[in-house]
């Protein structure tokens, strides 16, 4: 009996290797789709170099420089940024811009808080209206803001001065000792709905079946809030903090507009963005104007920084006790 053993010739020989034509249309589609992409976004890069990173750019080369009556503009390197640090003028400003942040943005992040969680509760009649209104006050231009507070300041026309003499008192909400606080409160009027809108935001996030657990459990509102609806808007509690950061320490319009009814209580370098516009403008002191504003740029970019890590290293410390304690629920 003999076998016929298959010769190698009748073996499928493998295909030839080449570029399959669908892989190659594939990838002339892709490379097409990310040139058109590219097209889509060159503007906006074009125009964001053009008014936000060539300005810095500038700014920095100016700083390095010191104009003189003779000779011209010289290379001075860290002088100007040496010359600002060891000013008083500088410190003074930067103080009056810290301690607004550390009395007016904790109050309104906290009513901004408060009114997010009475609107999220549902129990408050009117809800939508009351968030209405609260926002209100951001849609009004920051100019025009400052003039109607400025009328409500006056002590010799508007609200203040009728109460003045209503009462028989003396306020005086422009005066040098509270000018400060003054222009807090057009701050917190101005961005307390902003604020309170990005937290309630977050608050509509949370799945609804958290708070009726809660509630079988025997929770009150007050825990379901401080438990569950509270770390649960940590991220929005810290982007609306560093948008405030940001704010303050570049606080201009406010004092800018209010030094006319109140030229003894705010001077021409009342904060630093302040002194940075009058050196450039009114002093034509642009090298020094220019190493303020890159001054200022690192410090707020610092405490920035800081506070978004000080968040993040927070929330992430917390998330191993969470994971234990739902492993634990499981358990039982």
């Amino acid at each position: 009996m003999t076998t016929m053993s298959e010769s190698p010739t009748s073996l499928s020989s493998p295909k030839p290797r080449g570029v399959n034509p669908s892989n190659r249309w594939k990838k002339g589609i892709r490379s097409k789709s990310r040139w058109a992409g590219l097209g889509f976004v060159l503007p906006f890069l074009l125009v964001f170099f053009v008014a936000t990173i060539l300005p810095i750019i500038y700014a920095l080369y100016l700083s390095l420089f010191r104009d003189q009556l003779i000779g011209g503009s010289h290379f001075v390197g860290l002088a100007n940024y040496i010359s600002l640090l060891k000013s008083g003028t500088f410190w003074d400003g930067v103080w009056r811009v810290i301690r607004v942040f550390l009395i007016q943005v904790p109050i309104m992040l906290g009513l901004a808080l408060l009114a997010a969680l009475c609107i999220d509760s549902g129990r408050l009649r009117g809800h939508g209206f009351f968030r209405i209104i609260l926002f209100l006050p951001y849609a009004v231009p920051g100019v025009v803001a400052v003039l109607i507070w400025e009328f409500l300041y006056g002590d010799q026309f508007g609200l203040t001065a009728s109460i003045n003499s209503w009462f028989n008192i003396a306020m005086h909400p422009l005066s040098k000792n509270v000018i400060l606080w003054s222009i807090g409160n057009i701050m917190t009027w101005s961005f307390l709905g902003y604020n309170m809108l990005i937290l309630y935001s977050g608050l509509k996030t949370i799945p609804t079946e958290l708070y009726e657990a809660a509630r079988l459990d025997g929770a009150s509102e007050w825990k379901i809030a401080r438990y569950i609806k509270v770390p649960a808007i940590k991220g929005q509690l810290l982007i609306t903090w560093m948008f405030s950061i940001i704010g303050t320490f570049q606080l201009f319009s406010e004092p800018q507009l209010l030094k006319t009814p109140a030229p003894n209580a705010i001077s021409s370098n009342y904060t630093p963005n302040l002194w940075a516009y009058n050196l450039s403008l009114n002093g034509s002191q642009y090298n020094n104007a220019a190493a303020l504003a890159i001054l200022m740029g690192l410090i707020t970019g610092v405490i920035t920084y800081i506070t978004q890590e000080q968040g993040s290293r927070s929330g992430d410390e917390k998330k191993p006790k969470a994971s234990r304690a739902a492993k634990r629920r499981a358990d039982r």
